[in-house]
């Protein structure tokens, strides 16, 4: 039981599985314009939410709104299900399959077999396409991996039943209707029209203000919490960033590309300069990361290491609210 399903690597999961059912369904959509349709580039930090341990920070809204919101935006009909019975998300699955309709699925991360071990933890909110079922294994589409793979019955089963926050409870998802044209150009700018707003927010745990308020927490970590923790918390923030998501930088990249990408299509040459501006904040992020990365495994040869790292981010908050205004702008 097999679809004649293109594989196409993306950088981001949720991105990469929306952009390849959609291109199995006729619609040829770039990740990037995926990603800024859907308002994907977003920031929350959480305290009040543990991740393995550490405050929750997220570089992306919650799990399927990249999707729901490309959906509307294009007029597109997405059919989206979860379960209480584990019986009856194989038997969803299995149906679709049986009918070529290959089929997006959110899951965890720490049973994926397929992914290093060093990727692999308690994170519930990947995605990945199923295309195909043999009677041992079921054909996966993982657009972070550059080839197709596989996971056994019973690994398929554990990771759409993951356990904790974001849990997936067997959710399933794909195209029913895709109209014959699709007002892209309004699409794109209510896409980035919603994206300035996130980012904009005035509170104080989102958006810029969001980025902001972790620079104040690192400053306090080492002091409130010790060295050790400080270093862990630092160590999630950039895994979240970098690892899992492409958070930090990776998504400025795409969004660069999706501006790139808009600039063309509404022609304005103003988002096109924006793009550059963009990638250079990316540069920014990564720079913070292998800053962290090198505190939290004791390399960092800097004196008064938090502060230092504080103001970087500081710095990429203060460049931040100055692109979404003037991004803000250039849409309207």
């Amino acid at each position: 039981m097999e679809t004649k399903f293109t594989h196409h690597q993306s950088a981001h999961c949720e991105n990469g599985v929306a952009s390849n059912l959609l291109k199995h369904n006729g619609l040829d959509i770039s990740e990037p314009m995926v990603f800024g349709i859907g308002s994907g580039l977003f920031f929350v930090y959480l305290p009040f939410l543990k991740v393995n341990y550490a405050p929750a920070i997220s570089y992306r809204p919650m799990p399927g709104l990249i999707f729901n919101k490309l959906a509307k935006r294009l007029g597109l009909k997405i059919k989206r299900q979860k379960f209480s019975s584990e019986a009856n998300a194989v038997k969803a699955l299995d149906e679709n399959l049986k009918n070529n309709i290959p089929s997006g699925l959110q899951v965890g991360v720490y049973n994926l077999t397929y992914f290093p071990d060093e990727y692999r933890f308690h994170f519930n909110a990947h995605n990945l396409v199923v295309y195909g079922k043999t009677e041992t294994d079921y054909l996966i589409s993982d657009p972070v991996m550059e080839n197709v793979t596989t996971l056994t019955h019973e690994e398929l089963r554990k990771v759409r039943f993951a356990k904790g926050a974001f849990a997936p409870r067997g959710q399933i998802y794909y195209p029913i209707q895709i109209p014959e044209t699709v007002d892209l150009k309004g699409a794109i700018i209510k896409g980035i029209k919603n994206t300035c707003r996130d980012m904009l927010a005035p509170m104080p745990i989102i958006g810029v203000r969001g980025i902001r308020m972790v620079s104040r927490q690192i400053r306090k970590w080492p002091v409130k919490h010790g060295t050790k923790k400080a270093n862990h918390y630092l160590a999630q923030m950039v895994r979240m960033q970098e690892e899992i998501g492409t958070g930090g930088g990776g998504f400025r990249f795409i969004y660069a590309a999706f501006l790139e990408e808009a600039s063309v299509i509404l022609e304005n040459e103003k988002l096109k300069e924006l793009s550059q501006e963009m990638t250079v904040i990316g540069d920014l992020w990564r720079d913070f990361a292998v800053e962290a990365s090198r505190i939290y495994k004791n390399r960092s040869s800097k004196e008064d290491v938090y502060n230092t790292l504080a103001d970087q981010l500081l710095d990429i908050a203060n460049k931040e609210e100055v692109f979404f205004k003037k991004l803000k702008l250039a849409i309207n």
